[in-house]
């Protein structure tokens, strides 16, 4: 099987375009205090940009990972909502139309304290945000930051 690598998709280079905005524009920011506001209306204006069914979730998703963990800072992330503990992201909002998929995704990265043995799970796929999803993704959040 001969496989050739055909580089970046077209979407994962503009993923990364949008991180390095996102750095540029957190390090003009003057103070802490507007920094964070600041990268909290970012946050809140990507979601709003998203197409209806993924604002949705993420407005939900939004709403439930600050109430479960107020500790975590809303940041964008290669373009996404994402929420960090000490600049270090541990989870992140993707919409379905972000890469093509047919469902968005709540991930968790590293940071997150979600270890459960020698396999876990570190991406959730989205396709509603109920309240039984709400719980799930509360609970996920605070033991991440746990």
């Amino acid at each position: 099987m001969t496989a050739t690598y055909e580089g970046f998709t077209a979407e994962e280079r503009a993923a990364m375009k949008e991180h390095a905005q996102d750095r540029k524009k957190a390090a003009r920011r003057a103070s802490r205090a507007e920094k964070a506001a600041e990268a909290e209306r970012d946050v809140l204006a990507k979601i709003a940009e998203m197409g209806d069914s993924d604002r949705v979730m993420a407005e939900r998703v939004h709403a439930v990972v600050t109430a479960a963990a107020p500790v975590l800072a809303p940041k964008l992330w290669y373009g996404m909502p994402a929420y960090a503990l000490d600049g270090k992201i541990v989870c992140f909002f993707q919409s379905a139309a972000k890469f093509k998929a047919r469902y968005a995704t709540l991930g968790f990265n590293d940071a997150a304290k979600l270890d459960e043995g020698d396999m876990w799970a570190t991406a959730f796929g989205l396709t509603e945000v109920t309240a039984e999803v709400e719980e799930r993704i509360a609970a996920l959040v605070k033991r991440a930051v746990s």
